[in-house]
């Protein structure tokens, strides 16, 4: 009998990055990158855990966004001619890495990788969602969603902007799914209160928050975080465990910092000259990841790599889940202790962190499946299937919370971006203003209201704030939420005129078909 339970939670989000006006989009990479590294490898590790008759359980957040682009024809075409492009790089690596004293042992590496890569997206009809459908009537997954465009709620002004976000992403979740999600996973785990209320509305059963969501709950949480709350709404709402966190999040004091694990800030994209290189690159001599990384991390913080070793990273992979797996043990009978009822260790994470941002990650997950399993002293539970067990739980006042940097809205609201909020409270007003205003509406004023909610919710997405704080690709960030803006407040001038310009309405809606 186990004495506790886990719930892995992996939640996979892009932004809406759809450009049909150009031949290439460098920001297309980041769903290629993530198909490659990520998605198609988890989906394979839960294909063979099934095969296998692994008992498992995981839940998946896929985001409306992603699972837009996941299905969109032009992305999966361009993806296929990607996935050829990095097939050609790999011959050539292969040819180039022959009998090197150094990385020799690699050269037959990433054309493997990529094979078969190419095989199970070709399996799966060029559609993710299909296996992983198949895997959620299985029950190994359970698959829930997020907001419409993951617009961060703490900042979004109004109920009607709250419901906006939520239903969107729910009609398109039966679209695919054929059922409704059970939970929802709150964009950057951000709560305020008054979300569960319309989360109550449209049946959801159960949310995530982090630690300090829990914590200053009042009354006091009865057993911390290791058993959901119930909001006034009656909504479940689980916390983030935060030392399963750090074990796998941590990149310095976390399984992903390991010496034998692949370098990510390490590629032949920047190592190799332009004139090899060059042909795989988006052009304009802009130098980019490419995939192809030979190094591993290697001690202390110099720039010496040592060359990358798969076998000895996957050795550590298995001792890594082992060691996951013996402290969440640990972990759960001492929470057991001071408890009536089985605990639950909620361990949440970015689905792109495994594979992506640590290379060896799906390995990781698919060695802790089976441990689990085999050993039978832990199991792997979905939030359903815990409230399925424990229907009734303490009721609660939750605070407003986020998983971001400091804990609640800075990462979002700060000096770089809080220019974008007038834009968008003035957005909401107006788009409410012109809904109420056109109750009966019909042809081309159904479809300016409609394209005109679709700029918005795109506008809200947290993704913007969140690249313009780090200071990554900031220009894009900003030229897409000024975009965006721009095309709502064009749209609301006709509607307001009374005067819908089909031409200037049909090529808003070519750019942003969401």
């Amino acid at each position: 009998m186990s004495t506790g339970y886990l719930a892995l939670v992996l939640h996979g989000h892009l932004p809406y990055v759809h450009h049909p006006e150009q031949n290439e989009a460098l920001e297309e990479r980041w769903l290629f990158e993530a198909l490659t590294e990520c998605y198609l490898p988890l989906i394979d590790i839960f294909q063979t855990l099934s095969r296998d008759g692994i008992n498992y359980r995981i839940t998946l957040s896929l985001s409306p966004t992603l699972i837009a682009m996941l299905t969109s024809r032009l992305l999966q075409e361009r993806y296929l001619e990607h996935l050829e492009k990095c097939l050609q790089l790999a011959g050539l690596e292969q040819e180039r890495l022959a009998g090197d004293p150094e990385f020799g042992h690699l050269a037959g590496y990433y054309p493997h990788k990529l094979a078969q890569a190419r095989q199970i997206y070709e399996k799966c009809g060029y559609n993710p969602l299909r296996p992983l459908k198949q895997l959620q009537e299985q029950g190994c997954l359970e698959i829930i969603t997020t907001c419409a465009t993951h617009g961060y709620l703490p900042l979004i002004k109004s109920r009607a902007g709250w419901r906006a976000q939520v239903k969107p992403a729910l009609d398109l979740y039966e679209h695919h799914f054929h059922r409704p999600p059970a939970g929802i996973w709150l964009p950057e785990c951000g709560y305020a209160p008054g979300v569960d209320e319309v989360l109550a509305e449209y049946n959801i059963k159960y949310f995530f928050v982090d630690r300090h969501g829990i914590a200053n709950s009042r009354p006091a949480p009865r057993y911390g975080i290791f058993a959901p709350l119930s909001t006034r709404a009656g909504v479940a709402a689980f916390g983030r465990d935060p030392e399963s966190s750090r074990q796998v999040w941590d990149r310095h004091g976390g399984y992903p910092g390991d010496p034998l694990y692949r370098e990510f800030y390490r590629d032949i994209g920047y190592d190799l000259g332009m004139e090899y290189i060059g042909p795989f690159l988006p052009g304009d001599g802009l130098r980019v990841d490419t995939g192809f990384k030979y190094h591993r991390i290697t001690g202390g913080d110099g720039t010496h790599k040592e060359p990358y070793l798969p076998d000895a990273a996957l050795k550590r992979a298995a001792e890594d889940a082992g060691d996951f797996h013996r402290r969440r043990l640990e972990q759960l009978d001492r929470a057991a202790r001071e408890m009536d009822r089985r605990p639950v260790v909620m361990a949440p994470y970015d689905a792109e962190l495994f594979g992506h941002w640590w290379y060896e990650g799906p390995a990781w997950l698919d060695f802790l499946c089976r441990e689990t399993a085999a050993a039978g002293a832990l199991r792997m539970i979905t939030p359903s299937d815990y409230l399925t067990e424990f229907p009734a739980n303490q009721a609660v006042d939750l605070p407003m919370s986020s998983w971001g940097a400091g804990g609640y809205n800075q990462y979002w609201l700060n000096p770089s971006t809080d220019w974008i909020y007038l834009h968008l409270h003035r957005a909401e007003e107006m788009m409410s203003e012109q809904a109420d205003a056109h109750p009966a509406a019909g042809g081309l004023e159904e479809r300016c209201l409609n394209q005109a909610a679709r700029e918005l919710l795109l506008a809200q997405s947290s993704d913007w704030p969140f690249i313009m704080h780090a200071g990554t690709a900031v220009d894009y960030a900003v030229r897409r939420f000024n975009n965006h803006i721009g095309r709502f407040n064009t749209l609301m001038r006709m509607l307001e005129n009374g005067a819908v310009d089909e031409p200037t309405l049909s090529a808003i809606e070519t750019r942003s078909r969401f």
